[in-house]
């Protein structure tokens, strides 16, 4: 690989990794939704930081088979979904047509939309930041899709931080011989790890690395928000134990940040 391919075979290699992943990606707890206590969670933040929809536009991006746009739908908001997986937005697609929404979904790019300017009231994306080649340009992407006086609803964490509970993990496998459960095969994990080594947050990505991007990108009014501990508690019941004491002393979070206008 050299340098004038790099950005192209990474980006290219992750579309390639999330079609795969699409067929069992619901399966995964933290993906799907598997409890009527996650779901208010996940409503709860939306609305604690967007308000009620009333019909105003959103694009979900990386929207993958459409959780979080379906959940931004039932709070009234007008979706777009936008995912470069042609797999991901199949599956998408059918899934809003069981449902019988409206959401519209489209085949893009996150780093570079190709929506109109000034168009979307919110933006919103779940476990995307981490997977960004180029996070400034892309929010500076974001800021300009956004109306005057929008918001950008960011999911993700610092999932590249140490924990406790990961050391007890590589304990339990260096005693038992056996791995820690994972939602991924070996062979997905180690393309995983792969990807993740050559992303622009190919270590850890704490929220105010975030922070300072979305500042530089020209948002305002940024909120860090870390009080999901009812989403993570809901989703820490569907796992296997080691993986679901994992998910509970992560440093997961929520930003909010706003465009000036």
């Amino acid at each position: 690989m050299n340098s004038m391919n790099t950005n192209y075979s990474i980006r290219d290699e992750i579309r390639d990794f999330w079609s795969e992943r699409a067929a069992t990606f619901d399966q995964s707890v933290g993906h799907e939704i598997f409890s009527e206590a996650e779901r208010k969670g996940w409503q709860r933040l939306i609305r604690k930081h967007l308000g009620e929809g009333q019909g105003r536009a959103a694009l979900d991006l990386a929207c993958g088979t459409a959780v979080i746009s379906h959940l931004m739908n039932d709070a009234g908001f007008k979706v777009t979904g936008l995912d470069w997986s042609d797999a991901m937005l199949a599956r998408a697609r059918a899934k809003a047509k069981k449902r019988g929404t409206d959401i519209r979904f489209v085949s893009g790019d996150a780093e570079n939309t190709m929506e109109p300017r000034d168009s979307y009231d919110t933006i919103t994306n779940r476990h995307l930041v981490w997977t960004l080649v180029d996070p400034a340009s892309a929010f500076k992407e974001w800021f300009a899709v956004l109306k005057p006086g929008g918001k950008v609803l960011i999911l993700d964490g610092n999932m590249g931080k140490e924990t406790w509970v990961k050391g007890l993990q590589k304990l339990w496998t260096e005693i038992t011989g056996k791995p820690a459960a994972s939602h991924m095969s070996p062979e997905m994990m180690a393309r995983h790890q792969k990807i993740r080594s050559r992303v622009h947050f190919a270590n850890e990505m704490p929220a105010e690395a975030v922070v300072d991007l979305l500042r530089e990108a020209g948002f305002t009014d940024i909120v860090v928000d870390r009080k999901l501990g009812d989403i993570h508690w809901a989703q820490a019941r569907k796992m296997p134990f080691l993986r679901g004491l994992e998910r509970m002393v992560q440093d997961r979070f929520a930003i909010c940040a706003r465009k000036p206008g």
